[in-house]
């Protein structure tokens, strides 16, 4: 098993991130995954799929950072694939916006009430 030394950080051997950040971290998620749900609380028209996009971004690039140890890892990666997830959003995002266009006469259900009848 590889001897984890504080002072003098290896690609060879594991990174040991502090518990504090992992909580910190943690604790962020949980509060964007909170703002992801309140923007549905609020009707912002296109905007509430931009701004859960972002969120979704902010989270995913988190996730990679920390749990994944790119945070510590060459600059570059975590350049890499936080500006990959912005792209996979901008993709995503414009894609659902034109899907009014192949869609025009879609309807949403109505709810249909039970008259209990019977």
């Amino acid at each position: 098993m590889p001897q984890i030394h504080a002072d003098s950080p290896s690609h060879d051997e594991p990174h040991a991130v502090p518990l504090r950040i992992l909580f910190a971290v943690f604790i962020a998620l949980l509060f964007f995954t909170f703002l992801t749900v309140a923007v549905t609380w609020v009707d912002l028209g296109s905007l509430n799929l931009w701004i859960a996009l972002a969120v979704a971004v902010i989270k995913a690039a988190m996730v990679c950072l920390y749990f994944m140890h790119l945070r510590w890892d060459s600059p570059f990666n975590g350049f890499i694939i936080t500006i990959s997830f912005i792209f996979v959003a901008l993709f995503i995002g414009l894609a659902l916006l034109d899907s009014v266009e192949y869609q025009p006469n879609y309807q949403k259900p109505s709810i249909a009430t039970d008259t209990g009848g019977g």
